[in-house]
């Protein structure tokens, strides 16, 4: 058995302190650190949060410890059994490393627990201990308890290191609900200030799950535990097996059971409902390269396109099934995806394959020129989603849907442990067409539109393109008119508009600006914060001379 122990020892200096105890070690045993987390494709380098790495043998005489590379340990020992301590800088706030300070802790094992070399398999045992100086503090997280009552620190156990890895953890004093999804235990804890209405929270998360579950035909967790961090400005989200964490602002949650579901709030529960789908996509249904996975290192698949576009077109879906939201919501959620994509002229020059392999450096490491260079795997791989929904049900007069597609993914691969190659989705898709699916797919390997257009009109949707309104237009709803615009995003500043990045084939990049210039004056006269809306006087083909 490896034993581990965590503590926040210091939080106001962000500091947890990890112990290891290794039994029977090999007599050159290494230890190593992921250097990224699953869900979120870019190395990481967690190892550069490890301070004070040291061992001891059962006498707890010191023991030299040699350094391989950035994240990976050497000790040389006949000891019988290795104790290692180390401390973990924790001042990330996302919800892919860690954080630690006096109001709340967090953690994802994969950036604080060391993993033994040889031993990764083996089944584990984790004591978290409580900061000395709050004595009030609950904690959240569905690893297994061996130890210790419900929300309190106590002593769990793992099945082998990816197990322990794939269960964060929250700690501090946060709110708590519950509600049960087709018979299973749903529990829901939110940490930081807000005023949110839990049992609204709470039904419209159930009714989101039931639809899912029942899509599926079972939950692949005995639990399930949304963690949510409310924040004054925040957003994102990472799965795992058997919880999600989350990041949410406080204007996203509800604060009646009466209020309607505005903006926001159908934002956070999206972001639920994309989180919990991806319990079966990705968690389980997940690409044959990522089993098991290889966290020293980028991992590359194809596929990321199924496992993020797909997830993407159900979020939304699932919470208008859920009747969350109408219609009229549905569909401008849905523009707003269409436009996000239409907007980036990287899409005529990156197909979603090429997109999802280069995930670890392009997708996850966007610069200013990333809108002009890239295309989403989320955004357009869930447009692509839509596109196979429709030509199916059109063919089969409605007997199948993408939802049968999913299902014989779990049934024939995700139920069994066994991981998709390049062409399993297209394998099972073609079953159910009845026919070669091969012109299809092949909008996976090339940058041409998708024609939703056409298939969009035959379910009684007419689909338009209309010139953006500013910046700040997302897409969706009816507007007359043009407006003329930049083609830039900017900021101000005190002397005018610093250009943040420019897209291509627009009015900005045909004047030759650039990312990083600053933009002072237009006509003679100081630009500011309302440039675009100052522009609205002049007509298309004018021209203005810029400083």
């Amino acid at each position: 058995m490896i034993s581990y122990q965590i503590c926040p020892i210091d939080p106001h200096a962000h500091l947890f302190e990890v112990k290891i105890t290794i039994q029977a070690p090999a007599p050159r045993q290494e230890l190593w650190l992921p250097s990224w987390i699953p869900g979120s494709y870019m190395v990481r380098d967690f190892c550069r949060n490890i301070i004070d790495l040291k061992a001891f043998d059962e006498q707890e005489r010191p023991l030299s410890i040699t350094q391989l590379d950035k994240q990976r340990w050497q000790i040389d020992s006949n000891a019988e059994s290795l104790h290692l301590r180390y401390s973990v800088y924790a001042w990330d706030m996302s919800v892919r490393s860690a954080h630690l300070d006096q109001t709340h802790g967090f953690f994802n094992g994969s950036s604080v627990f060391l993993a033994v070399a040889g031993k990764e398999l083996e089944p584990l045992e984790l004591e978290i201990q409580p900061p000395k100086e709050e004595a009030n503090w609950q904690l959240a997280t569905t690893l297994s308890r061996t130890e210790g009552e419900e929300w309190q620190f106590g002593r769990f156990s793992a099945a082998n290191y990816d197990e322990l890895i794939d269960h964060p953890v929250e700690m501090g004093t946060f709110t708590h609900g519950s509600f049960e999804a087709c018979g299973v235990r749903h529990d829901v804890i939110l940490t930081g200030r807000h005023r949110c209405h839990m049992p609204r929270l709470l039904d419209d998360l159930k009714a989101i799950c039931e639809s899912q579950i029942r899509l599926f035909g079972e939950a692949p967790f005995e639990r399930y535990l949304f963690m949510t961090q409310v924040l004054g400005n925040g957003f994102g989200g990472l799965e795992h097996r058997a919880s999600t964490a989350l990041h949410c602002s406080r204007k996203d949650l509800p604060l009646s059971m009466e209020m309607p579901v505005n903006k926001d709030y159908r934002t956070y529960l999206s972001l639920c409902s994309h989180e919990y789908f991806h319990s079966w996509n990705v968690k389980r249904i997940k690409p044959a390269s990522f089993i098991p996975y290889a966290l020293e290192a980028e991992s590359y698949t194809r596929q990321l396109w199924a496992y993020e576009g797909i997830t993407s077109y159900y979020d939304d879906l699932m919470t208008l099934r859920a009747n969350r939201i109408s219609n009229e919501q549905y569909l401008e959620m849905l523009s707003q995806t269409m436009t996000r994509v239409y907007r980036m002229p990287g899409r005529q020059l990156q197909s979603l394959t090429e997109s999802s392999f280069n995930a670890w450096t392009k997708f996850y490491k966007q610069d200013e020129n990333a809108a002009n260079a890239i295309v989403s795997y989320y955004t357009k791989g869930a447009l692509f989603a839509l596109y196979l929904d429709l030509t199916l049900r059109l063919e089969t007069q409605g007997k199948y849907t993408l939802d049968n597609l999913m299902q014989k993914l779990w049934q024939a691969f995700g139920s069994q442990g066994i991981g998709t190659e390049d062409d399993s989705h297209r394998r099972l898709y073609e079953e159910l067409l009845g026919r070669d699916a091969s012109a299809e797919f092949a909008f996976l390997d090339n940058t041409q539109e998708l024609p939703l257009a056409p298939l969009l009109a035959q379910f009684g949707i007419e689909m338009q393109l209309r010139s953006a309104q500013g910046a700040q237009d997302q897409g969706g709803g009816d507007v007359e008119g043009q407006k003329i615009g930049l083609g830039a995003r900017y900021k101000a500043e005190a002397l005018g508009l610093r250009i943040v990045s420019v897209t291509n084939g627009s009015a900005a990049h045909s004047a030759g600006l650039a990312a990083q210039d600053l933009l002072i004056a237009a006509n003679g006269l100081q630009v500011g914060a309302l440039f675009e809306n100052e522009l609205q006087q002049y007509e298309p083909g004018d021209s203005l001379e810029l400083h």
